[in-house]
């Protein structure tokens, strides 16, 4: 017989032993003290809190659940353990979100806690440790004026559960078996969790699914479905390997044969998820880790049709910038105003430095620069998109026009050298842009700074070229920044910035600078083909490893290889290929050798450990580009699993995506924007060893690969910053680039022609096919945008040969023609 457990004991008591259950409910006495929106019923079955959910609830539809003594409402005194359990399962995936309210309303919403439910029951533990904080979000006593408020953990009286909080929506049952308040009331095992991608695996890759458990275990029975419950694979995983980065014991699965795009059930005898396939997977996610960057913009309102939710003032326009002490000189004494507008915030702050901006920067021009075609019609609804510059280009000239702004130019009465940052003093609260009135510096000029920025200003100067009716001069202007900036360093070669006393915000300091030297030399040269540059190019300077803002030139090695037409006759090219080919190996050997089958190593668990993850899979591609050896392309889609969910933490690194995603990152704006969710498409920092020793926040776990929060606490693990992002839209385009170029290959029952012929091109509202012996009876027509969407299929029957595509707008598109025989692909341009 179930018994509802009510223990009220003193906090001494409490202190004393903490594993003693403080209350508990079984749902076994015919009392269901919930109350609920009309979009849920709550009943009890089976002795179960049942919770029914129609499919019409709204964002963050609550249902509450009062604490109870035999049926009559009390408050609880759970200050002394704060772990709160439940043992629950649920249809449909739901994500259910729990809150504890005090008894005078205020939630604990500042940093929220969420669970995702299986079809199969789960025991959760949630510890609500530093979490009673009351975040000003609506609803309670608080406001956002008074936030954050605190939460009484010595009175609590409800339960507040949001499934799919800001989702809503939600069509499912919900079954709980019971609840508890500091212990649980069974055994928590060590369960097996099922780690994977949880944004989804494309048709004709690799799908690596892993098995972990706190312990080892010699092998687990697993079953894959599809949507009709037919089983598609089954078997015994092999016997677990021990991952020393999470402690834990990991087997892999491999579902690579299922290549029929829709949605996939696993299922082991404690756990199960659904997964996706399909050819357009990333599409969004990269489209959304690019608009990161319009989110990010300083002195600039995000309007409403371009931010959506987001939306915000403007704020922090930088049109009234002082000169630092420590950047004072005969032409610019100290406290001169200048002008430094534009620009993109750096992390969490509302800094902008130069040394971070360059890495950034660079990542997205070199993206342009090597995937163009792909770039050029991909629409990102950022202001600009109606203009005839690409959107990513536009974007990117918001961030140039402020690096431009911060090098005390020589036709100013300047020396050409740039300044390290633009900051204020001290980091600033939790507020949004428009509420920020703090005094802002340009600090300090370094030969970092010059370097990157003379390494940008050089590859944007040759990428700009191309649009001098968009952008008149602005090539001409990046260049003779570029030559300015790299003057000043080579007179300047070891000026290493720190921060000056009195300022206290990132200090981006490198006490080597030789890299940064090769980089800017080797990206002026290709633009203008001068031997003064190229003779300051040294291989041996060069050591091709994972690109960051202090270790800079494998980005020279990059650019070389996707120039190498136009250099390679005056540099030995496959020797700076072989450096980074080297690296690009042993991340290849990391991913295939693994327990985990990921790139990282127990060292790259920095401040940033997804960014490098990212940046490796980068090195992977670029490898695959030099080669066109496969197995370096598969390895970067394999890698890629990390950031999306086959990791320690089980956790979807970037916002918005994923069955378990970041709720809470360390950035102002989506902190204090007052919008339950982040601002979609960002990367987290992730996992890092020592994280606990420079911040105080409760983590997931201890080992290398689970010291993460996904607290506002966190800044170790959860800040998000524009140089962990531009590899993230790097990679993930890159890989929908290569799956969009899957999707155009030839079948292996047909033969491919090159006699396809499509006229007139470009047109207007109408193609016509010309018929010639393999194109002479029925075929059939698909055409694909440059983002592989299929956007228009049918079927000409023998004797038609036009096809309408008035309804397409303006762009670049393919068309696959097949006959009984052939197939054949052409590209258009729609007018």
């Amino acid at each position: 017989m179930k018994k509802i457990l009510l223990l009220l004991v003193s906090l001494w008591y409490l202190n004393t032993i903490q594993s003693q259950v403080v209350y508990s409910d079984n749902f076994n006495q015919g009392i269901n003290n919930t109350t609920f929106p009309p979009s849920y019923t709550t009943s009890l079955v089976s002795e179960n809190l049942r919770i029914n959910g129609n499919g019409t609830a709204n964002a963050y539809a609550a249902l509450s659940y009062g604490l109870h003594n035999n049926g009559t409402l009390t408050n609880i005194n759970i200050s002394g353990n704060n772990k709160f359990y439940i043992k629950a399962k649920g249809t449909n995936s739901p994500n259910l979100r729990i809150d504890l309210q005090d008894n005078l309303n205020y939630l604990t919403n500042l940093n929220a806690s969420t669970i995702s439910l299986t079809t199969s029951y789960q025991i959760f533990e949630i510890d609500f440790s530093g979490k009673f904080q009351d975040g000003g979000y609506g609803g309670s006593p608080c406001t956002t004026t008074t936030a954050p408020c605190n939460v009484n953990s010595a009175s609590i009286k409800n339960l507040i559960l949001f499934v799919n909080a800001a989702g809503g929506g939600y069509n499912g049952t919900i079954d709980i078996d019971w609840i508890s308040f500091g212990a649980p009331l069974e055994t928590i095992n060590s369960p097996h969790k099922i780690l994977y991608n949880q944004v989804g695996y494309f048709v004709g890759k690799n799908k690596i699914i892993n098995i972990t458990s706190n312990s080892s275990f010699t092998g687990i029975n697993y079953e894959v479905k599809n949507t009709s419950n037919n089983v598609l694979l089954s078997g015994t995983t092999a016997a677990s390997t021990l991952w020393t980065d999470a402690q834990q014991h990991v087997a892999s699965i491999d579902v690579s044969s299922i290549n029929t795009p829709g949605q996939y059930t696993i299922t082991t005898n404690s756990d199960q998820i659904t997964f996706t396939v399909g050819n357009n997977i990333y599409e969004d996610l990269a489209n959304k880790a690019f608009k990161y960057y319009y989110f990010n913009r300083a002195s600039t309102e995000i309007t409403t049709t371009h931010g959506g939710a987001w939306a915000r003032p403007t704020g922090i326009p930088d049109t009234n910038v002082l000169v630092h002490s420590s950047a004072a000189n005969s032409n610019r004494p100290t406290g001169t105003v200048i002008s430094s507008p534009k620009g993109w915030y750096d992390a969490g702050d509302y800094n902008k430095y130069i040394v971070n901006s360059g890495i950034s920067t660079y990542t997205l021009l070199a993206a342009f620069e090597q995937y163009k075609p792909y770039y050029q019609t991909k629409n990102f609804n950022i202001p600009e998109s109606t203009n005839t510059l690409p959107d990513i280009l536009d974007e990117v000239c918001w961030n140039l026009d402020w690096m431009l702004t911060m090098q005390d130019k020589v036709s100013g009465g300047g020396d050409g050298g740039v300044y390290h940052k633009l900051t204020e003093l001290n980091f600033s609260g939790i507020m949004m842009p428009s509420a920020y009135n703090s005094t802002r510096y340009v600090v300090s000029k370094s030969t970092s700074a010059a370097l990157n920025f003379a390494a940008v200003t050089a590859i944007a100067s040759r990428i700009y070229a191309a649009y001098p009716t968009q952008k008149p001069g602005y090539s001409a202007t990046l260049l003779a920044a570029s030559r300015e900036a790299y003057t000043w360093a080579k007179n300047n070669p070891s000026v290493y910035f720190t921060n000056p006393s009195g300022v206290s915000t990132g200090e981006y300091g490198d006490g080597y600078v030789g890299d940064e030297f090769q980089w800017a030399a080797i990206e002026l040269f290709i633009t203008t083909n001068e031997n003064q540059y190229k003779n300051d190019i040294n291989i041996n300077a060069l050591n091709g490893s994972v690109p960051s803002w202090p270790n800079t030139g494998t980005l020279g090695l990059m650019s070389i290889s996707h120039n190498m037409a136009s250099i390679g006759i005056q540099i030995n090219v496959p020797t700076f290929n072989a450096k980074l080919i080297t690296t690009a190996n042993q991340i290849r050997t990391a991913v295939n050798s693994s327990a985990m089958k990921i790139s990282m190593s127990p060292t790259d668990y920095v401040w940033g450990s997804n960014g490098t993850t990212a940046n490796q899979v980068m090195i992977l591609i670029n490898a695959y580009e030099i080669t066109n050896d496969n197995t370096y392309l598969e390895a970067a889609y394999t890698a890629t699993d990390y950031l999306l969910g086959r990791n320690g933490v089980a956790k979807c690194f970037v916002t918005g995506y994923g069955s378990n995603t970041v709720l809470a990152p360390h950035h102002r704006i989506s902190e204090a924007d007052n919008i339950a969710l982040p601002i979609p498409g960002m990367l987290a920092g992730g996992p890092h060893s020592n994280a606990s020793n420079s911040e105080t926040c409760t983590y997931i776990g201890n080992n290398n690969a689970t010291e993460y929060s996904d607290t506002w606490c966190s800044y170790a693990t959860n800040e998000v910053t524009i140089n962990w992002n531009a590899p993230l839209v790097y990679i993930t385009n890159a890989l929908q680039y290569y799956q969009n170029q899957a999707v155009l290959s030839t079948p292996d029952n047909l033969k491919p022609s090159n006699n396809l012929v499509l006229y007139p091109n470009p047109t207007d509202n109408e193609i016509n096919i010309e018929r010639n012996s393999e194109f002479n009876s029925n075929m059939d027509i698909t055409i694909y945008d440059m983002q592989g969407r299929t956007v228009t299929k049918k079927t000409l029957k023998n004797g038609e040969t036009k096809i309408n595509i008035e309804s397409l707008l303006k762009g670049v598109y393919f068309v696959k023609v097949s006959s009984e025989e052939y197939i054949g692909t052409k590209k258009i341009i729609k007018k």
